[in-house]
């Protein structure tokens, strides 16, 4: 997936104690720049998109989504998001796309914008950006409501 010029890295993660269970979300630019949130009822999945349609909507210019959810970054490396749209929101099993109610604005988002890509991270490896989002979104979904 070819990264728009001048795109700034942003680092997303999701987490959820129990899946089902209260969930975070995070993105962060820096270890200074970043934002958190959090939901009382949720899974690790929807906190994933969650993460990312946080950050796509609250930073204008180009983007380079840095996710260690393949949910997310094969969604649109893969193209998934066409299929959905050309089969009226329905997976290639013919059922609901799960998390529509995200994926939708997401999608839209990112396809308006049309300054977005995505690159896979493997999580819990080190990596100190992945780390600190990682961390964010724990902490996030341990915060009272």
């Amino acid at each position: 997936m070819p990264v728009p010029p001048g795109a700034r890295e942003v680092f997303t993660d999701g987490a959820c104690r129990g899946n089902p269970g209260p969930g975070g979300w995070a993105w962060a630019l820096s270890p200074s720049e970043h934002e958190s949130g959090r939901a009382a009822a949720t899974t690790n999945q929807r906190m994933e998109v969650q993460a990312t349609l946080e950050a796509v909507t609250a930073l204008s210019g180009p983007l380079l989504v840095v996710s260690d959810s393949t949910y997310v970054v094969n969604c649109f490396r893969d193209g998934w998001w066409k299929g959905w749209l050309a089969r009226g929101w329905t997976n290639t099993a013919r059922q609901p796309v799960a998390n529509r109610d995200l994926w939708e604005p997401l999608v839209e988002r990112v396809v308006e914008r049309g300054d977005v890509a995505f690159a896979w991270v493997k999580g819990h490896s080190g990596h100190p950006m992945n780390d600190l989002v990682d961390r964010l979104a724990v902490e996030a979904s341990r915060r009272d409501a």
